[in-house]
């Protein structure tokens, strides 16, 4: 084998550690769609926009109904810019029998970081978000906290904003504000990125109380589409009169608020079996025909109104006057998956294969009025499992026991970035405990400090029966989820839960390394700026999983060390990564002959830490992998990241 090394060309280079970002699948469609509207810099021109979609007949309406608050257009800002943290992984407990094959997941950090960390991984792959965000009561504690330093020239420049808009912002981001403007801020962002996690099919169910439920409500409706509202829920929380409230009135209740991703998806509706046969004798089961009607004008929704034309026969078929019911990537995806009814002349409306294992619930409707549990059950179950007054009003397992099982699914994800507690995954474990389910369950928690003086009792069982040294909220969410996983095996003796997960891994974001610098546009500036040699494993493992990620690899994965010939190289999801020093063109000559020769070893691209080598190194490689003819006739791309 012939190992080249001179008048090569440098691999493609990828700054990658300090852009990871939520992607923008709205630019993406309109890029798609409107590909003459962007300059030649990737810029889009709206007048250009405006003036296609006009001689379409489409008016743009000088005024409108919208939500505007102080602090919008940073919340924008916030929701695509870029992540400030790494991911790493609590090896020891990840490592322990229980957790080992377990693909739940329970993450330590700021909800907003998690959710950039896993807007990749798992795009379109949550089934269903529940969460319980703070309340913005006034003695929730809830205040808006930002480490992010713009200056006020910053914010301008980046949010398109005046400079007294940026100063005003910048003043209460800077200030502990509970406002409504803060808590908008604070949510947005967070609800943009979770809607890009959810499948087409997904729904999202919100806790909320009187406060911020007007707030949400519109917030949602910018989010999600006013279109995809599904209920309001009205859960009565108390079960004793309330007289701390100095209206008179005894508030009883809590809302939540509840969206769906696509507009056609249905919760706890009633299947009617006599419709479902299978006259072609599809695979998939079932089914019978829906329709595709949407129920809003172009103005209203124009991404709903495109000509469908038949793949196999060519017949186009205009769109309704109110539209299609999915917009047009998702009519794409429907026509790939033979999921298209098609009419035999163009007279005829296209309609929707709607499978029976795909329909929500055997149940009846959900009701909006919810009173089986409350915030009773909720202290209740806690103080069982970790001791008295540790956390008080918790919601009820059997509340999101109630809504997960309005959704009839039984393998797929569940994401909760407000954990809390950890009633979500714990109400997960029990119920596939119950039924036999494969659900998975994603908790988020912030490591916030717990107050020894407001809450003593929380203080001293993390610090003295946990013996952790700086008590904080997610160590209660942890020892929660041990607890409930070991409650439930014992209450379950007499069966057999071998195939459950009744495990979690632990993940947490830690900050990216001091003086590292993304923004230099050659190796030899970066090299100046920061000193690889001060890094230790520990950062090169994170590295690593945080790289991953990236690449959409979900964190539960397992990462395979490949021995070459001396050289450990990290393997996962055909994905090859070279982090650490002193690759040779040995290690490269058995990279190459592994290639050929082992069946199980794929990889489709090929990732280096550039700080971990130098120029020639990288030259080598790049061009033997390029020019290398293996026997698997495998394209391989090789990147190198800083």
């Amino acid at each position: 084998m012939r190992i080249l090394n001179e008048g090569i060309k440098m691999s493609k280079e990828q700054k990658v550690t300090g852009n990871i970002q939520p992607p923008n699948k709205d630019l993406e469609i309109l890029k798609q769609n409107f590909p003459s509207c962007f300059d030649k810099n990737g810029e889009f021109d709206f007048k250009k926009f405006k003036t296609q979609l006009s001689k379409n007949e489409i008016n743009f309406s000088k005024e409108n109904y919208g939500m505007d608050w102080l602090g919008k257009s940073y919340a924008r800002l916030l929701a695509t810019d870029e992540t400030t943290t790494l991911l790493k992984e609590d090896e020891t407990f990840n490592q322990k029998p229980e957790n080992a094959n377990s693909k739940n997941l329970l993450i330590k950090g700021d909800n907003l970081e998690v959710l950039k960390h896993l807007s990749n991984a798992y795009y379109e792959k949550v089934k269903m978000i529940y969460i319980d965000p703070p309340y913005n009561t006034g003695s929730d504690g809830f205040v808006y906290a930002d480490d992010r330093k713009f200056t006020v020239d910053e914010l301008q420049e980046l949010a398109g904003i005046s400079e007294e808009r940026a100063k005003r912002i910048l003043d209460f981001t800077q200030s502990k504000s509970n406002s409504h403007s803060a808590w908008l801020t604070f949510m947005y962002p967070r609800l943009y990125i979770a809607k890009q996690l959810l499948k087409d099919d997904g729904v999202i169910f919100v806790s909320i109380d009187d406060n911020e439920v007007a707030q949400l409500r519109l917030l949602m409706d910018e989010v999600f589409g006013e279109e995809n509202f599904v209920a309001e829920l009205i859960w009565k929380s108390r079960l004793s009169e309330d007289n701390r409230n100095l209206t008179g009135a005894s508030i009883d209740h809590e809302y939540i608020v509840t969206y769906r991703k696509e507009f056609g998806t249905l919760i706890g509706v009633k299947k009617d079996l006599n419709k479902f046969s299978n006259p072609d004798n599809d695979p998939r089961g079932p089914w019978r025909s829906s329709d595709l009607t949407g129920l809003l004008t172009i103005d209203q929704r124009p991404n709903c109104h495109f000509d469908l034309i038949n793949p196999e026969t060519g017949i186009t078929y205009k769109p309704p006057l109110k539209g299609w019911r999915n917009d047009f990537k998702a009519m794409k995806k429907k026509i790939s998956e033979n999921r298209i009814l098609w009419p035999s002349t163009p007279s005829g409306r296209p309609r929707n294969k709607l499978f029976m294992n795909e329909m929500v619930s055997l149940n009846k409707n959900l009701s909006t009025i919810i009173t089986q549990s409350s915030t009773n059950d909720g202290t209740k179950e806690v103080a069982k499992l970790i001791g008295t007054g540790i956390f008080t009003f918790p919601k009820p397992t059997k509340l999101l026991k109630l809504l997960v099982s309005q959704l009839n699914f039984n393998n797929d994800i569940i994401l909760d970035f407000f954990a809390g507690s950890g009633t979500t995954g714990d109400a997960v474990m029990q119920l596939n405990a119950k039924d036999g389910g494969n659900r998975k369950f994603i908790s988020v928690q912030l490591p916030e400090l717990i107050d020894p003086k407001s809450n003593k009792t929380a203080y001293h069982f993390v610090k003295n029966e946990l013996k952790v040294a700086t008590p904080t909220i997610f160590e209660i969410t942890k020892e929660r989820l041990i607890r409930a996983s070991k409650k439930i095996q014992e209450e379950n003796k007499d069966k057999d839960l071998s195939n459950q997960d009744l495990g979690f891994k632990v993940f947490e974001t830690m900050p990216i390394w001091e003086d590292y610098n993304f923004e230099s546009e050659e190796l030899e500036k970066q090299t100046s700026l920061f000193d690889e040699s001060k890094l230790t494993r520990e950062d090169v493992k994170a590295l690593l999983v945080t790289w991953k990620t990236y690449d959409g690899v979900p964190l539960t994965t397992s990462i395979q060390e490949i021995d070459l010939n001396g050289y450990t190289a990290h393997y996962s999801s055909e994905k090859l990564y070279l982090m650490d020093k002193g690759f040779t063109t040995e290690n490269l000559k058995i990279l190459l002959e592994k290639i050929d020769s082992d069946k199980n070893f794929n990889p489709t691209t090929i990732i280096a830490f550039g700080y971990h080598f130098d120029s020639k190194n990288l030259r080598e490689i790049s061009e033997n992998i390029k020019s290398y003819a293996n026997k698997k006739s495998i394209d391989i791309d090789f990147i190198t990241r800083y």
